[in-house]
């Protein structure tokens, strides 16, 4: 039987043809400035905020994140609407367009080609490479408490 240095071996030299073989070939779909990128990666932490309160958390003045805001808004990637607990004050909010739009950014692997290589797979097959990259993920965990018992 294989050592855990021997198999993190192989892993590691399987782990490339995985990433070649099914990475994102569409490219971005569209590229974000950096500024606009950290109003809507902010807003994901943060939960819904006025444009007075983003500005502080980003440290930038207050003009130029509302016209960030109003950028992103005409795009569809934001939406303001009402704070339920102040009529007064005005949110921004990530629409469904602009959720959507961070989903598909954080993607690395194409949804489109695993999925069509994992029809050709056993679903017991597919079902011990999902467990298997599961325990990786789990055993780089410091708080997870399983132990190896062979």
């Amino acid at each position: 039987m294989p050592s855990p240095s021997e198999d993190a071996k192989r892993f590691g030299q399987l782990f490339p043809a995985v990433y070649l073989r099914f990475h994102r070939r569409d490219g971005k779909r569209r590229e974000l400035p950096s500024a606009s990128r950290a109003v809507l990666q902010h807003l994901t932490l943060s939960g819904p905020l006025s444009v007075g309160e983003m500005a502080k958390h980003l440290s930038r003045a207050q003009s130029v994140v509302s016209e960030i805001v109003e950028h992103l808004e005409r795009d569809g990637w934001l939406e303001r609407m009402r704070d339920p607990r102040d009529k007064r004050r005005t949110l921004v909010w990530l629409s469904e367009q602009g959720l959507t739009l961070l989903e598909q950014e954080r993607e690395v692997l194409s949804s489109e080609l695993l999925a069509k290589a994992m029809a050709r797979m056993l679903p017991a097959d597919r079902a011990a490479l999902l467990r298997g990259m599961q325990a990786l993920i789990l055993a780089n965990d410091p708080h997870t408490t399983r132990k190896n018992t062979k």
